[in-house]
């Protein structure tokens, strides 16, 4: 009589998983080895935590008559262009190129605002609206979760 072969889990990565998740404050991961692929994800609350940084990366200048208004919270803004994967967010394709947008830059829909890289692959982050580059809430290079506000477009 044959046996159908068993699908054999290697507890000990899925721990070693778990544990990664843990230190790195990390949502879900995968992993692909020798034809077998492992993901271990852990559950999020329904809406997406938004992670907004203890001082803004860029500052923002405003007119004269507007300095007496409340510090802007980019997680509220209707122009806000929250990360739609965890990653690494780069301002430019590569590191001596000049970045996507600046401070004051013009976009229409579709142009390119920033990459993230995610499970090394470099994904464009469109403008899904038009207007005004009015503050930069990423810094190039570093870490972005999903829900985490970007840039914000006026």
């Amino acid at each position: 009589m044959a046996k159908t072969p068993k699908t054999l889990i290697d507890r000990e990565l899925i721990q070693d998983l778990s544990k990664l998740l843990d230190e790195t404050g990390l949502t879900e991961i995968e992993i692909e080895q020798d034809g077998s692929r492992i993901r271990v994800a852990r559950n999020v609350a329904a809406a997406p935590t938004v992670i907004v940084p203890a001082k803004p990366l860029t500052a923002v200048a405003h007119p004269v008559g507007e300095s007496t208004a409340a510090p802007l919270d980019p997680a509220k803004h209707p122009g806000v262009v929250i990360s739609p994967m965890v990653g690494t967010a780069y301002a430019a394709p590569e590191p001596s190129a000049k970045p996507f947008v600046e401070i004051g830059s013009k976009v229409k829909v579709g142009d390119t605002l920033l990459i993230i890289e995610a499970m090394k692959t470099m994904n464009q982050i469109p403008a899904p609206r038009g207007g005004t580059v009015i503050q930069i809430l990423f810094e190039d290079g570093q870490p972005v979760e999903f829900g985490e506000p970007l840039v914000i477009i006026e």
